[in-house]
């Protein structure tokens, strides 16, 4: 599935490389498994495993250049994420956010922008777990783009802010 030296996107845990491929019984049966050795890029003084066999993956390979400029080009038809009772509300943000897809991203950064704009509308002001996933989700695109497009992260974030205001606008 992934090479050793491959740049992996680990839900919640960021971009890690892909060191190399171990022999581990981590359920101290007997039971030898193969897994990934990775180190995330912002601590490497972290290790973390992941069973070859693919097993609750939600580990996939960094988008590149060309993937994140489709993404982009298309961030007027990703759907918001969709919030129908408050009370569910931090919990379908945190689905969307430990699903590590990036258009989940953009669907929590799309609905909470959309949604702070109404509230300073109406004169009200962001609530605390708005603010905390909106920075979650910020974090964690414009890590991975900044990356892949050997960029800052805030000229990713000024990236995807442009391709929000023109979605919002028209």
């Amino acid at each position: 599935m992934f090479e050793i030296g491959d740049y992996v996107m680990y839900a919640g845990k960021g971009i890690c490389r892909v060191e190399e491929e171990v022999m581990l019984d981590i359920s101290m049966m007997g039971n030898k498994k193969l897994y990934y050795l990775m180190v995330p890029i912002e601590d490497s003084t972290v290790k973390l495993y992941l069973s070859v066999d693919g097993e609750n993956h939600k580990v996939r390979k960094v988008l590149n250049k060309d993937q994140f400029m489709e993404l982009l080009s298309g961030v007027s038809e990703i759907e918001e994420v969709q919030v129908v009772y408050d009370k569910q509300r931090e919990q379908i943000y945190k689905e969307a956010l430990n699903s590590g897809n990036p258009n989940k991203l953009i669907g929590i950064i799309k609905a909470i922008y959309s949604r702070k704009v109404s509230r300073d509308a109406e004169g009200k002001k962001n609530t605390s777990v708005d603010e905390r996933f909106f920075k979650l989700a910020e974090n964690t695109l414009y890590s991975e783009m900044a990356f892949a497009l050997q960029i800052s992260k805030e000229e990713s974030k000024e990236l995807v802010i442009r391709h929000l205001d023109e979605t919002f606008v028209n």
